[in-house]
């Protein structure tokens, strides 16, 4: 199953370092109640779609976990990863996104296909939006709309082989 991880420069660090990432894991990835979500909403996403809302979702993440890691960069990482179907149980919780899933084995940077990484142009705004993400979690609109001009800025794709020399530009 393709999951999207959410992360910060430091972990990509560590995987790179260390070559894996002990589970368990909080992540997101195409769900039957993603895919209920998006048919309840009229929306006919396909699969493309509904792996792209995973990764934003996973992004969204990211800037929770760059709150409570002061050493990382300002910028928002994910990693695609594919694991076994078998490791992956959806979260069933209406206070969740719909694609979330937890992992309860390790990912290795084998399984990891592609790393989603902002470029620097999105530092100020993920900078400011690290700092108010859980305001707008709570239903602020003027802290939403901080989190939104993050959330504008697509994220750069690193083939697995480019994730050590894009941290060593960092």
């Amino acid at each position: 199953m393709r999951i999207y991880l959410p992360a910060t420069t430091t972990v990509l660090r560590r995987l790179v370092d260390e070559g894996r990432l002990a589970g368990p894991h909080t992540a997101f990835a195409v769900t039957a109640r993603l895919r209920g979500y998006y048919a309840l909403s009229d929306a006919a996403a396909d699969v493309e779609e509904l792996e792209y809302a995973a990764l934003l979702a996973a992004a969204r993440a990211s800037l929770r976990l760059i709150d409570v890691d002061p050493g990382a960069a300002r910028r928002r990482v994910v990693l695609a990863a594919d694991v076994p179907d078998t490791a992956v149980t959806e979260v069933d919780d209406a206070d969740t996104d719909p694609g979330a899933v937890r992992v309860t084995g390790d990912v290795a940077l084998a399984d990891v296909a592609s790393a989603h990484v902002d470029g620097a142009d999105a530092e100020d705004d993920v900078r400011a939006a690290v700092g108010v993400v859980l305001e707008a979690d709570l239903g602020s609109d003027e802290a939403q709309f901080v989190v939104d001009q993050a959330e504008g800025h697509e994220l750069a794709w690193y083939a697995t082989q480019e994730i050590g020399p894009a941290l060593d530009l960092l």
